[in-house]
C-alpha cells in the first residue's frame, strides 16, 4: 500500500485495549496515579478479557463503513497484548490468548487493512526513559530494548500495512535513532507505512483530536476519540453523536484525509454499546449516500470579505456542502420540512437524489432550486442530497437579499470573528 492508497481508505477504527482497560480509569492511569511497575504487575492476572471477539470487532468496523483497523499492541504502561519472547508482562502469561494475532487474522478475513499501534516509550520496562535521559549507559540499553521489541513485532506479524508509533517522549528523531529505526523495520517489511511519531515526518500526518489537514497537503489521518478517553473509563459518558462523527467525516473528506475513530473495550473485552450504536449509525449513513459525499472532494473556498476568483462555496443553515466533479452534496444536519431551497447556484441541475438512489422532484428558476422532500427522510440520520449539475457547481450568496452589481463585501466588511463552514 502506498501513502496515496492509504489516503483513499477514508475511515478506520482505532482500538485502545490493554491492562489499563481492566482498571477502567483511562489509558494514562499508571502515570497519573503513579502506580509502580510492581503494582501494575499485580493487576495482570485479573485481566481476563473473555468477551473480546476479534471477528465481531472487525465485522463492526466493516458494518460501520471502515476500511482499516489500528490495534494497540503495547500502550505506555508496557503491557504486551501479544506473545512476545522478550517479556513476561504480557497477555499470554495469564490469559493465554494472543489478542494481536486474533485481530490481525480477523482483519484479513474481513478484508480490512491492518495497522499496529506500539508505544516507543513505556513506564514498565527498565531502564525506562527517565533513566535513559539521565545516564548514557541506560540510554543505550533503552534504545536496544526498543529496537528489539519493534523488530520482533514486525517479524511476528508479517505482513501488516501500518506501524503506528506513539509514546515519543522524551526524544527527538536523533534520540530515537528514527532513520535507522524505519530503515531496519523496512528491511523486514519493505511495504510498511509509518506515521510520524518517532519524530520523522512519516508517510502520513496524524493530527490528534483535531481535523487539520497538513499545509502543504500530504496524506493525513485525524485520530479522534468517541468520548473523552482513548482507553475505557467507566465514568466517561460524553459520547459523540452519529451526527458529530458524520461532520468529522465531511471535514476530513473535504481535506482529502482519513478519520481514525477510536473505541475502547471494557476490561472484559466487550465494546460499550454507545460505541457500537454510533459506529453502526454512521455506517448506515455511508451506505445511503454519505460515501459519495466524502469521496474525491474538491475545495469549496469561501472568502467572507471580498469575492475571489476561486470562490465557489457557501455555508448553509440546514447542513454542509461538499463537491466532487459536477456533483454537489448537501448533508442535512437539520431537516427543513417538506422542501429544501438552494439559492445562488451557478449551474443547471440535471437530477436530485437522496439516500444514494431515491429520485426527488425539483424545480429550478435561475440560481434557485426547490426540492420536494419525502416525510420519510425525517427518520434518517443526516440524509445526503446529491445534485447532479451540468458543470462544476458553485454557490454565491451575500449578506443582502440580492447580489450587488458593484464591488462589495460578501458577508463582512472587515476581517470577521466568525468561522464560516
Amino acid at each position: 500500500m502506498t501513502p496515496m492508497e492509504f489516503s483513499e481508505l477514508q475511515y478506520g477504527m482505532f482500538v485502545h485495549f490493554g491492562l489499563f482497560s481492566q482498571l477502567g480509569r483511562g489509558e494514562w492511569t499508571m502515570n497519573r496515579e503513579q502506580i509502580s511497575p510492581e503494582e501494575m504487575r499485580r493487576f495482570a492476572p485479573e485481566f481476563q478479557p473473555e468477551k473480546f471477539d476479534a471477528d465481531a470487532l472487525c465485522r463492526l468496523a466493516v458494518d460501520g463503513g471502515m476500511r482499516y483497523i489500528v490495534f494497540t499492541t503495547m500502550h505506555h504502561e508496557g503491557f504486551r497484548m501479544y506473545d512476545t519472547k522478550l517479556s513476561d508482562f504480557k497477555i499470554t502469561e495469564h490469559f493465554r490468548r494472543d489478542l494481536v494475532r486474533e485481530v490481525v487474522d480477523a482483519a484479513r478475513r474481513c478484508g480490512l487493512k491492518i495497522g499496529l499501534y506500539h508505544s516507543l516509550n513505556n513506564w514498565y520496562d527498565q531502564p525506562d526513559a527517565v533513566r535513559a535521559l539521565e545516564d548514557k549507559a541506560a540510554y543505550q540499553a533503552f534504545i536496544e530494548n526498543t529496537f528489539a521489541r519493534l523488530k520482533e513485532l514486525v517479524t511476528l506479524f508479517n505482513p501488516i500495512d501500518v506501524l503506528w508509533y506513539d509514546g515519543w517522549w522524551p526524544f527527538n528523531s536523533e534520540g530515537w535513532q528514527a532513520e535507522r529505526m524505519n530503515r531496519e523495520l523496512r528491511q523486514i517489511q519493505p511495504g510498511l507505512l509509518f506515521n510520524g511519531r518517532n519524530c520523522l515526518p512519516g508517510d502520513f500526518g496524524t493530527p490528534e483530536q483535531h481535523l487539520t489537514a497538513p499545509a502543504p497537503w500530504r496524506p493525513w489521518e485525524a485520530c479522534v476519540t468517541l468520548n473523552e478517553h482513548w482507553g475505557y473509563h467507566a465514568g466517561d459518558h460524553l459520547w459523540k453523536s452519529p451526527e458529530e462523527v458524520i461532520s468529522m467525516l465531511l471535514t476530513c473528506g473535504a481535506g482529502r484525509g482519513n478519520l481514525l475513530l477510536n473505541v475502547g473495550p471494557r476490561g472484559d473485552g466487550s465494546i460499550p454499546e454507545e460505541s457500537v450504536n454510533v459506529v453502526r449509525a454512521v455506517g448506515r449513513w455511508l451506505r445511503q449516500g454519505g460515501r459519495e459525499a466524502i469521496t474525491d472532494c474538491e475545495p469549496m473556498p469561501l472568502h467572507p470579505i471580498l469575492r475571489k476568483p476561486e470562490d465557489r462555496g457557501d455555508w448553509d443553515h440546514h447542513g454542509t456542502f461538499t463537491v466532487s466533479g459536477n456533483d454537489l452534496f448537501l448533508t442535512m444536519k437539520f431537516f427543513p420540512g417538506p422542501r429544501y431551497v438552494l439559492t445562488g447556484l451557478k449551474a443547471t441541475v440535471r437530477s436530485v437524489t437522496a439516500l444514494g438512489d431515491l429520485p426527488l422532484k425539483f424545480t429550478q428558476n435561475g440560481g434557485k432550486v426547490t426540492v420536494e422532500l419525502p416525510e420519510s427522510l425525517v427518520q434518517e440520520t443526516a440524509p445526503v442530497l446529491k445534485f447532479v449539475c451540468d458543470r462544476r457547481p458553485a454557490i454565491y450568496r451575500t449578506g443582502g437579499m440580492t447580489v450587488p452589481k458593484c464591488e462589495h463585501p460578501r458577508y463582512d466588511p472587515i476581517q470577521p470573528d466568525i468561522r464560516y463552514e
